[in-house]
């Protein structure tokens, strides 16, 4: 089973050798992102890709100089949404008609749901809702990232404030979350390269709860 070598094969790469990952690899690590699975499929978040190493530069200060954002060939930000209102809920309610070829009328009990769903929460419950989505969207890229032999490094050491303000996020009703680096591993460089991955024991890590309850 490659992808189980693949993800073996990954580690958080702490220096990188500033090899640019080709256009292809980084597209598909993009789709495998625009197919990770949220809630109600609202994908309540927006993914800031940032290729350009002047930019990079900028923003290294506001994630504590970690060296991939420099060595890295590019970085993916996930910022999450801010709030989830009507106007965005008509619009991914817009998307299923069209990509379905329904009538958007015939949506309507779903809009009810969501509504529903998101009425009556705080501003901060519902922004912490929408991050743990952009997290599902993390995860998918660091696999995509591994299936496409690019090293990756998921970053949350970072100042939220700083980067939102150099991307100017927080006027786009966002607020960046996560952060991951890619590019290519200086095996010279960092001695985590060559170090075997260190995980908990299948046994400590699983609970199947019918032998639990078979031996109860």
């Amino acid at each position: 089973m490659k992808y189980l070598q693949d993800l073996d094969w990954r580690y958080a790469a702490k220096r990188m050798n500033g090899q640019a990952v080709p256009v292809a690899k980084l597209e598909n690590i993009k789709e495998a992102i625009r197919l990770a699975p949220s809630s109600l499929g609202l994908q309540p978040y927006s993914i800031i890709v940032v290729e350009d190493a002047a930019l990079r530069e900028a923003l290294s200060p506001a994630i504590f100089h970690q060296p991939q954002v420099k060595e890295g060939s590019a970085l993916i930000i996930f910022a999450a949404w801010k709030d989830i209102t009507e106007e965005q809920v008509d619009a991914y309610l817009a998307n299923i008609a069209a990509t379905r070829n329904i009538p958007v009328e015939g949506l309507g009990d779903f809009r009810k749901m969501i509504l529903g769903a998101v009425s009556g929460k705080t501003p901060e419950q519902i922004f912490q809702w929408n991050a743990r989505q952009a997290y599902i969207a993390l995860g998918y890229a660091t696999a995509a990232a591994a299936f496409e032999q690019v090293d990756s490094t998921p970053m949350e050491g970072f100042s939220p404030e700083a980067v939102n303000r150099i991307l100017s996020l927080e006027e786009k009703g966002l607020s960046a979350v996560a952060v991951l680096a890619l590019g290519f591993r200086d095996a010279e460089k960092d001695n985590m390269a060559r170090a075997p991955k260190v995980r908990r024991p299948s046994k400590a890590l699983f609970t199947h709860y019918e032998n639990e309850l078979a031996t109860a």
